[in-house]
């Protein structure tokens, strides 16, 4: 009797050992940490939407940890202490069959894409694996007052009827719209603590950029200018630049991308724009704004590939307009 006592009793504190070192002390240690500025509890809905999502094994796929790797810069800053105090752990995830969604109500505000993205993954997304979530939809023949139409291709809408979000979609996407990084303390001390730097000059024209008109193009790196376009917009605007019919506007022959002034293009990479008219048709998707997470080389970039590509055919512009219209702010 006592060896068997030995026997059940010798891996039985080995594993109430390890789960208090490994589970009850971290805990305790969690709550007991601030929450960062900015960190708020979760709304009622927004809590509805955690658990459906949980339930669901979004966490599954998708992680809520943001590494110190150069490689996890795309969804947001590194992860802090602070950052989970109004959070549990099993969501932060291990795999990443699909992105990072730590921050992706600020990569990602559209409400359009999201709910789009929820009845058909491949209805934004050609390559997506994910599951689809129709059943969180209602097809009607027609949409009560105030209650958002979901604009889904015609290859992916039913037969018949208009999709409308449920209950369950409209908490799921509170909640990925309350998944926002605040910025650090850190940040916020030293970004306060650094003077402004002086707004970037365009060089003085030279004799050789006189007679060779095409000089300033030649900076332009369409390599570069795809690859920021396909990692940040073209999600949205497709890779083609044709958009999504009735959810994102077209860039290719969009006037804008056209225009030979690039301020209102610029304007709007750097800010954001929601509840454009564009070519008679209402967009109420949200674009994000770029002007906190891409430099101006960057954003300069992007817009290049936008007015020389598809059929477009506007001038390049330098970071140093992209710092012009940074300066003047929103």
């Amino acid at each position: 009797m006592n060896k068997l006592w030995l026997i059940a009793g010798g891996p039985a504190l080995v594993y109430a050992g390890l789960a208090i070192i490994m589970g009850v002390l971290p805990g305790i240690a969690l709550s007991q940490t601030p929450p960062g500025i900015g960190v708020k509890p979760l709304t009622p809905i927004e809590a509805e939407g955690r658990a459906i999502y949980a339930a669901n094994g979004c966490g599954y796929c998708h992680t809520q940890q943001v590494r110190p790797l150069a490689q996890d810069k795309v969804f947001g800053r590194p992860s802090a202490p602070g950052d989970f105090a109004y959070q549990t752990p099993e969501l932060l995830g291990s795999e990443r069959t699909g992105p990072d969604l730590t921050d992706i109500g600020t990569r990602q505000p559209s409400a359009v894409w999201q709910y789009m993205h929820l009845y058909n993954p491949r209805s934004v997304a050609p390559q997506s694996i994910m599951p689809s979530f129709s059943w969180m939809f209602d097809v009607v023949d027609k949409a009560p007052v105030g209650t958002m139409t979901v604009p889904v291709p015609a290859a992916y809408a039913p037969a018949e009827g208009v999709v409308i979000p449920s209950h369950q979609a409209q908490a799921l996407l509170a909640y990925l719209m309350s998944l926002k990084q605040p910025p650090l303390a850190q940040a916020v001390a030293n970004e306060a603590a650094t003077p402004a730097a002086p707004a970037a000059t365009a060089p003085s024209p030279t004799a050789s950029s006189s007679t060779t008109p095409a000089k300033s193009a030649a900076a332009y790196d369409p390599a570069k200018g795809k690859s920021l376009f396909t990692d940040k917009c073209a999600i949205c605007h497709q890779a083609g630049g044709t958009g999504l019919p009735g959810a994102f506007p077209p860039l290719k022959g969009n006037a804008v991308v056209n225009d030979a002034n690039p301020s209102a293009h610029i304007h709007t990479v750097l800010h954001g724009a929601e509840g454009l008219t564009i070519g008679g048709v209402k967009y109420e998707g949200a674009m994000p704004e770029f002007a906190s997470t891409l430099t101006d080389a960057e954003i300069a970039a992007i817009i290049d590939y936008e007015r020389s590509s598809w059929g477009n055919h506007s001038p390049t512009i330098t970071a140093a307009q992209v710092a012009a219209e940074r300066a003047k702010g929103k």
